[in-house]
């Protein structure tokens, strides 16, 4: 059965994005891109890269984690926003929407239904591991469902913003293990966790 990762950036205090829900990496960000860190994602996470990223980058690796991509419909607008209809032509792209009545491009699919009955679905299909890229929304509809966290920590804090699980999610401690710890000489730390189910 293939594993959902919920692989995400975090700052200190928990928030993935800031209170508008923009893009915490474009202009204005607060997200620190150091050379680090963008050399760590490149070389162990390059399916993770969007595909501006990848060709700026010069990225061409296929990655070994995932084939398959989660997103909510406030984070797919990001990328339309800036003219993207597909970040990520390089996996299945699926966008969870009920407002969305097309997809705005052929490759992505868009699903308005439950999104936990079509995780599991996927999660039967053969194939490399599931990442859920956000946002807290999806997240939070999906925290049961989560496998594991890879959380990329940024060495900020921001007060107040779109939360890891949004807003809307429910109060359901889950145990993790720590599987891995990689950190950044610039501070940042990318930590992996392992859900501990039946505990």
């Amino acid at each position: 059965m293939r594993k959902l990762t919920y692989c995400v950036g975090s700052t200190i205090d928990g928030f993935i994005a800031a209170p508008d829900g923009g893009d915490p990496t474009g202009p204005g960000g607060f997200w620190p891109i150091a050379e680090d860190y963008v050399a760590h994602l490149s070389a162990t996470y390059p399916e993770i890269l969007p595909a501006p990223a990848r060709a700026a980058l010069g990225v061409t690796a296929e990655g070994t984690r995932f084939d398959t991509v989660l997103e909510g419909r406030r984070s797919y607008q990001v990328g339309l926003d800036m003219g993207v209809t597909d970040a990520y032509p390089h996996l299945r792209h699926l966008v969870f929407s009920r407002t969305l009545a097309e997809s705005p491009d052929p490759a992505v699919e868009l699903v308005g239904g439950d999104p936990v009955a079509r995780v599991r679905e996927l999660k039967e299909e053969d194939g490399k591991g599931i990442w859920l890229l956000g946002g807290g929304g999806l997240a939070a509809s999906l925290y049961g469902e989560i496998d594991e966290l890879i959380v990329k920590l940024a060495p900020v804090t921001v007060g107040s913003g779109t939360p890891l699980f949004g807003a809307s999610a429910a109060f359901e401690p889950a145990a993790y293990a720590l599987a891995e710890c990689v950190p950044m000489e610039t501070g940042g730390v990318f930590l992996t966790y392992t859900r501990k189910r039946g505990s």
